[in-house]
């Protein structure tokens, strides 16, 4: 779960006029000298190595009884950090700063999901579901690019499922403790963040975002959310076996 501003609305006004902008997408990666190529390049190197430093935060959160005992601070940071870096927008250092606290934080909350897993000798399902999201990840995202059809007008919908799934899980978390409810609604948050890789793609290879930053951040949501989406419905059914 997660309720980050994605601030989608904002993104969507430059290129709405042009007719050109509804048909297939149609990039020229690689051409050097292009804007939005080399705006791209820089969106999916900053995803990476937000990848790579939530993995660093999720090694060492795994090591430390620190993050369990603190968890929901960890969380509480995680927020602060997202809004941190829509508020940082212009500011290219800052910005870049929040996104790599933001990667190693949340790589700090993820790490309370390996501790347990492994702690429990299931550590093969973080490892599925890791080698499951990659493999959406890069099949949605080719899927993205070569399609004809513009998801970007799904958007709107797309953010109120996203709310209903976080309150949800706010209430199933601290009220009904249902394992079957929980494992619902990581099926349904794991098709809705599937979407939001292709809505987001889709996004970034029209240059509808104001920056690189922004790109790799919503990137990022998307892929730690169908993981541990991912995680949490191997793991139910894991546990009924």
């Amino acid at each position: 779960m997660g309720l980050y501003d994605r601030d989608y609305y904002k993104q969507q006004t430059k290129k709405q006029n042009n007719a050109a902008d509804t048909s297939k997408i149609n990039v020229d990666l690689a051409a050097p000298d292009s804007n939005l190529a080399a705006f791209i390049k820089q969106t999916y190197q900053l995803f990476a190595a937000s990848l790579l430093v939530a993995s660093a935060g999720a090694y060492i959160g795994y090591q430390s009884p620190v993050v369990m005992q603190y968890y929901w601070l960890f969380v509480i940071l995680e927020f602060a950090l997202i809004f941190g870096i829509s508020f940082a927008r212009g500011n290219n250092t800052l910005g870049l700063f929040m996104l790599t606290a933001f990667a190693f934080v949340s790589g700090l909350t993820i790490s309370t999901i390996l501790t347990y897993y492994i702690g429990v000798g299931a550590g093969g399902i973080v490892a599925q579901a890791l080698m499951l999201t990659m493999v959406a990840f890069l099949t949605l995202s080719v899927f993205a690019i070569n399609t004809e059809k513009d998801f970007i007008s799904y958007g709107r919908g797309m953010f109120w499922t996203l709310i209903v799934i976080v309150v949800a899980s706010l209430i199933n978390a601290f009220v009904f403790h249902n394992p079957i409810a929980q494992v619902a609604i990581s099926g349904v948050s794991a098709i809705l963040f599937s979407m939001y890789i292709i809505y987001d793609t889709q996004n970034i290879i029209k240059g509808r975002y104001l920056s690189p930053i922004d790109g790799a951040l919503s990137l990022y949501i998307d892929f730690i959310n169908l993981f541990v989406s991912l995680v949490q419905i191997l793991g139910f059914f894991s546990d009924r076996d």
